[in-house]
């Protein structure tokens, strides 16, 4: 018997829906690129419905309890008296979702004596020590691809709602105005702006098509450069670094990972490079930027503004400067957890654990850490400390 502690985010402040807007959602056979989706022999919920939530279980309550598995689930994980930080100490399995994130630190790994797989629900595996994880032989795994193209609409509704100014001018019907001169004095069309993304993976190249119909300049940087047909394909111009992408683009969208060299690489002296009135978009993590940098630059002028989805720490606290800087567009971190990704990425946590417990191999496609190394997914995305 295992025991699998499994961390997930709070139930709505109303309680655990009792109906939802849409009966079920759209099927989907194949990712881009042709990955199929997650594929385990069975689900216990109802793809649509929350599951992301603790009363949610991720739907696999009676999966884990029917083999006979200790599962226990809480939104509880800050400090050393968290029922997550009580539990950790001799569990097997830890789940947790990008975000609200367990944060297995290498103190935390080093206390969780009986610990041998780590699993995010969704993408990103920032939230773990990999070297910790790499030292101790855990092997860790996401659901590659699950909320690829949820992260890639939000990214484009976030461009939209900065460069229209929409997030002000609906404030402004709320409070009962109406305010023309006030809302367009903001306001620009996309048509015609060059727009580029620092990263161009599977979320990176996803925004880059959904914004070619909009007739705009499309550019990226990238340390794997793509295809020549798919440079043709999207009229995109190729940067060699981040230096370069900054001083040619009005928009920036962050589609790459955290790890060392990326680590606050948004910088005050990064940010004074790229033109005044850039719009800067961040879903990716929060800590590529370095907050203070990002506050005064919106402050000054020198940004026009800033929307993302994604903080440093999660949940961000009351005070985060961010919450209240000039001229953003920030959310909590949701774009990756709609319901219709919810659906794939707890499906696709079934499937790796079915693979665990069964003693069969997990999808390349899910691996980050295995057998004390970089390896998967996670050998493409992620470099480790020397």
């Amino acid at each position: 018997m295992a025991k699998v502690l499994c961390v997930l985010f709070e139930d709505p402040i109303t309680g655990y829906p009792k109906n939802y807007p849409k009966e079920d959602i759209p099927t989907i056979q194949n990712y881009a690129g042709g990955q199929t989706l997650p594929n385990p022999k069975s689900i216990d919920f109802k793809p649509g419905h929350l599951l992301g939530s603790v009363s949610g279980e991720l739907g696999l309550k009676t999966y884990l309890e029917k083999l006979g598995h200790n599962f226990i689930v809480t939104a509880d994980k800050e400090g050393e008296d968290s029922l997550f930080e009580r539990e950790m100490l001799d569990a097997e399995i830890i789940i947790s979702q990008p975000f609200w994130p367990a944060y297995l630190t290498e103190e935390r790994i080093a206390k969780a004596k009986k610990l041998k797989l780590v699993i995010t629900a969704g993408i990103g595996s920032d939230h773990i020590d990999l070297n910790a994880a790499i030292e101790k032989k855990i092997t860790v795994a996401e659901v590659t691809n699950s909320n690829s193209i949820s992260v890639a609409e939000h990214a484009v509704m976030m461009i939209l709602s900065l460069v229209r100014n929409y997030i002000s001018s609906y404030d402004y019907v709320v409070k009962g105005g109406w305010n023309i001169a006030d809302c367009v004095s903001r306001a620009y069309d996309l048509e015609g702006m060059n727009v580029g993304t620092f990263g161009a993976g599977r979320i990176g190249l996803a925004i880059l098509k959904r914004l070619k119909p909009f007739d705009v300049r499309l550019h990226y940087t990238d340390k794997y450069r793509l295809s020549a047909e798919t440079e043709k394909e999207l009229n995109l111009t190729y940067h060699e670094n981040i230096e370069s992408l900054v001083k040619s683009i009005d928009v920036l969208t962050i589609n790459c990972p955290l790890h060392p060299e990326t680590d606050e690489i948004i910088n005050e002296q990064l940010i004074q490079k790229m033109r005044k009135g850039t719009y800067l978009i961040n879903t990716a993590r929060g800590k590529i930027c370095n907050t203070d940098a990002v506050v005064n630059a919106l402050q000054s002028g020198h940004l026009a503004g800033y929307a993302g989805d994604v903080w440093y720490p999660q949940p961000a606290p009351r005070n985060h400067p961010w919450r209240t800087m000039p001229h953003h567009g920030m959310t909590s971190h949701i774009s990756g957890a709609t319901l219709s990704a919810q659906a794939r990425y707890a499906s696709g946590v079934k499937e790796i654990l079915e693979c665990w417990f069964e003693n069969r191999s997990i999808r390349t496609d899910y691996l980050i850490v295995q057998n004390g190394q970089l390896a998967g997914a996670g050998a493409h995305a992620y470099t480790t400390k020397n």
